[in-house]
């Protein structure tokens, strides 16, 4: 039998724009498969260093104590700063921020203190933390604006023994530029733009329409306790006979 002689079946109006929807669909996911891989390209590029180095701002972080550093437990004081040491960065020496105050703005001091440990990085040790340094380590219950809830987090007990210093920031190296990987990268963002593709795109990759975490854990039902309690044994509990 020809292949021209076999039975035609017509595709309906719903089919084509299902198929039509289907295909700008796969467009979409190539995109972002596309923008994905020049990301990651982007990302491997190697430091190159800078023939004549620059100063950018200042940077602020923790040293041992002189004292300290010399004498007999310096050494394991200075592995336990490399590990929740935490560095500022500022355009000015003082680290002072700008706030508001009474209708006027004031310059206040910005804080730093030693890195936090979160319960997550506290359980799995991820800082690789030792049995001794671990005892320099209590916890703490303190409230999380971000998960609206009560969290664990470990302090250092012995902050006296670490100082603040400001050093210059000094530039030595910069990322390879490449011309051709940068075009491509705005070709591809600016059609996403253009068009408005990101929610589609989102939606498809991600499964929603806008990505977010879901900090907030889920809200316990109001239980009472008085529920089901005979009043008799309520007035013993309250006046206690």
């Amino acid at each position: 039998m020809d292949m021209h002689d076999w039975p035609y079946i017509k595709k309906s109006a719903r089919r084509k724009k299902r198929l039509v929807k289907k295909d700008f669909d796969k467009q979409l996911i190539r995109l972002d498969k596309q923008l994905d891989i020049l990301w990651a390209t982007k990302y491997k590029l190697p430091m190159v260093p800078l023939e004549i180095p620059y100063q950018s701002g200042w940077k602020r972080l923790f040293v041992l104590r002189g004292d300290i550093l010399r004498s007999t437990k310096g050494e394991f004081y200075q592995n336990l700063l490399k590990k929740i040491n935490t560095v500022q960065y500022h355009h000015d020496r003082a680290f002072k921020k700008r706030k508001r105050k009474r209708g006027k703005y004031v310059y206040s001091e910005k804080q730093q203190l030693l890195r936090v440990i979160d319960e997550y990085d506290w359980l799995r040790n991820t800082l690789k933390l030792t049995d001794r340094e671990k005892i320099l380590f209590s916890p703490k219950e303190v409230w999380s604006v971000r998960k609206k809830a009560m969290i664990t987090e470990y302090h250092c007990m012995e902050t006296w023994r670490f100082v603040l210093v400001v050093k210059p920031h000094i530039i030595y190296e910069k990322k390879q530029h490449d011309e051709l990987l940068e075009r491509q990268i705005k070709q591809i963002k600016n059609r996403i733009d253009r068009e408005n593709l990101q929610p589609r795109m989102s939606k498809l990759v991600g499964g929603s329409r806008h990505k977010y975490w879901k900090w907030r854990e889920e809200q316990k039902k109001y239980k009472n306790e008085l529920k089901n309690k005979p009043l008799y044994s309520l007035q013993e509990e309250y006046t206690g006979y």
